[in-house]
């Protein structure tokens, strides 16, 4: 089993990415300096607080194992480590992207994250 890690990322953006061959980042992993990303048990929060009302999101999830050294885990929102990496991600280490829609009351609806199937 992969040790994944997700990203949330407008659609338009990721499939930019796709098209240049690696991410670079949002705009805030770019004034930060690193990709902001989860871990299962973080990603509801950070859709909710970083996302809340955004349609046209894809979830990304990626294995943490294939990043090296370039990712850290990093003390951030309530003193929780959280994965950063401080280099572009290659497609190469996407194991899948699924659509991450808003429901009827407005709350993200995440797909399985235990699916370690790529897609």
């Amino acid at each position: 089993m992969n040790h994944l890690i997700y990203k949330i990322c407008p659609i338009a953006l990721w499939n930019e990415a796709e098209k240049q061959g690696e991410f670079t980042g949002a705009a805030i992993d770019i004034e930060d300096g690193y990709i902001h990303f989860s871990t299962a048990e973080q990603s509801v929060e950070t859709a909710a607080k970083h996302f809340a009302g955004q349609t046209d999101l894809y979830l990304i999830a990626v294995d943490a194992d294939q990043l090296g050294d370039d990712l850290k885990y990093e003390i951030s929102r309530g003193n929780a480590l959280f994965p950063h990496l401080y280099a572009p991600l290659k497609m190469d280490a996407v194991i899948w992207v699924k659509p991450l829609p808003l429901a009827d009351d407005g709350q993200h609806v995440f797909p399985d994250f235990n699916d370690g199937q790529k897609t």
